[in-house]
């Protein structure tokens, strides 16, 4: 049996709640510097999250959604361009501290250093995003806690393929059984589940409470806390109340007899 060495983490809606008043705040704050008249409410935003990356969602959004919308002829660059503006404004809502980490996050980082787990982001999102956020929910220079930063463009297909984790795995020297991975979504579970990764633990939020986690070994609301306990929406808990290191190990053997 393999032993567990790795915890992989999903950024938006795992490690924080990024999505609502995070990212769809900060592409309506880009939309308006540049005179856009697009907005993003919360309803239209998570359909556009069927689709993973932020230049990817924006480029849905024109196909799906604006097709009236006359671009510029180098439209490649104009999406660039605008998702880099939209970089900055994000950056300024974790530097503000306006997106905390959710429950029970930094207490599993914390304990899963102190018991000699290795820590690791796979994510679509872009480094400078990421930094931002552990920086800001941890403590400056938080991004020194993970071996790797697996994010953005360094793959060329994005969640659900399985490449941002087949190349965090690549960095870290790892294989799949030696890897439990966190995630929130079903793009997310498709991406972990085909890179090879059996141990899966997805903690839900508002936008993906009801997508299909199949493959999953534990679904929970949060990875809940003292005085917070979480539940159970798939799987079982064990008689634990949060979701720890122990739990973990013990969901990880489950997974590679």
């Amino acid at each position: 049996m393999a032993n567990l060495e790795a915890l992989l983490f999903d950024v938006d809606g795992t490690l924080a709640d990024t999505e609502r008043e995070g990212h769809r705040v900060a592409f309506n704050a880009a939309f308006a510097q540049e005179k856009l008249d697009w907005n993003w409410d919360g309803q239209l935003y998570g359909r556009l999250l069927r689709v993973t990356g932020g230049k990817e969602r924006i480029r849905y959004y024109l196909q799906e959604f604006n097709t009236t919308f006359s671009g510029p002829k180098d439209l490649d660059s104009f999406i660039a361009d605008l998702h880099a503006s939209k970089t900055a404004h994000y950056k300024k809502l974790m530097a503000e501290g306006r997106i905390p980490l959710r429950t029970g996050v930094r207490r599993l980082l914390q304990e899963a250093r102190d018991s000699g787990l290795r820590l690791g982001i796979a994510t679509t999102t872009t480094p400078d995003n990421v930094f931002s956020l552990l920086n800001s929910g941890l403590e400056q220079g938080g991004a020194s806690w993970f071996d790797v930063i697996a994010a953005g463009d360094v793959v060329p297909a994005k969640k659900p393929a399985p490449d941002i984790y087949l190349w965090a795995m690549g960095q870290m020297g790892l294989g799949p059984d030696a890897c439990l991975a966190l995630e929130d979504s079903h793009n997310g579970v498709r991406s972990v589940l085909d890179a090879g990764i059996k141990s899966l633990v997805v903690t839900v939020n508002g936008y993906t409470r009801n997508e299909d986690f199949s493959g999953a070994g534990l679904v929970v609301d949060h990875l809940g806390g003292p005085g917070h306990p979480c539940t159970a929406l798939t799987g079982d808990l064990g008689g634990h109340q949060m979701v720890n290191v122990d739990l973990l190990r013990q969901l990880h053997a489950e997974s590679n007899p």
